[in-house]
């Protein structure tokens, strides 16, 4: 290997050194730590979001399968059924 062959890797190195290094310094300013703490927020509603929007569509998929869409009071499940159509059978 020839020595520009190694000046431009040591060059390119020290350029990808410097750059992580800025990148590490500004993560820890009290700038760079708040948008860390910022994004974990946001990141922690967007999750909890999530889960309540599944838990809902959930909840309402149940609901249709035991035939109580619109009552959460339910003959079938004061009587300690599963199924609402089982006296049908």
């Amino acid at each position: 290997m020839g020595r520009a062959a190694w000046f431009v890797a040591g060059a390119a190195a020290g350029v990808y050194g410097v750059v992580r290094a800025r990148r590490a310094a500004e993560t820890l300013t009290p700038d760079g730590l708040r948008d860390r703490a910022a994004g974990l927020s946001l990141g922690a509603q967007l999750f909890a979001q999530e889960v309540r929007t599944g838990m809902a569509e959930k909840e309402t998929e149940l609901r249709e399968r035991l035939h109580l869409v619109g009552s959460t009071d339910s003959p079938a499940l004061e009587a300690g059924t599963t199924e609402p159509d089982q006296e049908d059978r």
